[in-house]
Formats: C-alpha cells, sequence, structure tokens
C-alpha cells in the first residue's frame, strides 16, 4: 500500500463526509471537503511520479475515487431539496454518469478485443474534468452567495456541452483505433 493509494482511498473516505455536510445544510463545510479531496488527488499523482510508487492498483484507483467523488456530487446536487443553491438539473446529472459509464465499459471492449491497454484520457476530457469540479464548487457557493446562481447555472450548461463533446470526441477515438492498432503490428 503506497502513500498514493493511501490518499486515494483517503478521497473515497471523504465523500460520506461530503454528502452529510451537503445535506445537513451546510455548503462550506462540503466545500472544504470537496476542495481537500482535489487536493488529495493533486497529491497523490505528484507523489506517485516523485516517489515513482506508481502501481497497478493507483492507476485504477485513483480514476475510481474521481468518478466516485463527482458522480455522487453530481446526483445529490441534483436531488430537489437537497441543498440550498442551485439545483443541477437532472439531465445534465445523466449526461455525466451516462458518458462516464460508457468510456467504462467501452474501454474495457477494447481492451477485451483488441488489447489495449491503455486508454489515456483525452484533453477535452481533462477540460470537461475540470469544468465538472467548478460547476460543483459554483453551484455548492451558489448556497451561500446568491449572486453566484447564474455561473453556476452557465458551469452546468458548459458541462453539458464538454460532456457530449468528450463522448463524441471518444467515439471518433475508437473508430480510429482498430487502424492504428494494424498499422502499429506491421
Amino acid at each position: 500500500m503506497t502513500v498514493p493509494n493511501l490518499l486515494s482511498l483517503l478521497r473515497m473516505g471523504l465523500i460520506p463526509l461530503f454528502v452529510i455536510s451537503v445535506v445537513q445544510g451546510n455548503p462550506g463545510r462540503a466545500i472544504a471537503i470537496f476542495c481537500l479531496a482535489g487536493i488529495t488527488d493533486a497529491l497523490d499523482g505528484a507523489i506517485a511520479r516523485y516517489l515513482r510508487q506508481q502501481s497497478l492498483l493507483g492507476m485504477y484507483l485513483d480514476p475510481i475515487a474521481d468518478k466516485l467523488l463527482l458522480v455522487s456530487a453530481y446526483v445529490l446536487l441534483s436531488v430537489p431539496g437537497a441543498h440550498s443553491g442551485l439545483q443541477i438539473p437532472v439531465w445534465v446529472t445523466v449526461l455525466v454518469f451516462a458518458r462516464d459509464l460508457l468510456i467504462v465499459v467501452v474501454a474495457l471492449i477494447v481492451h477485451l478485443t483488441l488489447r489495449v491497454a491503455k486508454f489515456p484520457p483525452t484533453w477535452i476530457s481533462k477540460v470537461n474534468t475540470v469544468a465538472q469540479i467548478i460547476a460543483v464548487l459554483l453551484v455548492l457557493l451558489s448556497g451561500l452567495y446568491p449572486q453566484v446562481m447564474a455561473a453556476a447555472l452557465a458551469s452546468v450548461y458548459l458541462v453539458a456541452a464538454l460532456t457530449v463533446a468528450s463522448g463524441v470526441d471518444y467515439v471518433f477515438r475508437l473508430a480510429r483505433l482498430p487502424a492504428a492498432q494494424s498499422k502499429s503490428e506491421e
């Protein structure tokens, strides 16, 4: 068990505390916990590279922790009355969840059929993740500061657009994969 893997597990352990904070109507504490989880995400990658503690477990654990946190946040923040800020439209939450699920299923199929071991995220996928994080923070802030409501709403719609764009990007990448695979085998 490496330090980066422990940080990923800590991030998973923060999820129930985040959920409790939101449900109890404490957006300030929820923001602090969400930011702490983000810090553990940045630290686990940096420490893994610096100490050369990259592992197969960490390769799976880190993105799972990230997705669990974001999916939990989106589901919770789309439930009517679950918090005092802007309610994320359910259709946006469904888009976010469906895209992530689709990517996991397709990556598994590609791995099993084409033996592709790595399926790194694209730049648009990374931008989408950053937008998702910012949207969660703005939605939580809208519960403390109503003047943030317009920015929170804009960020949620940006997430929807980026989610669709990154999903389409993955589809095009997958369509090119068999040709790239056969060229690398020549």
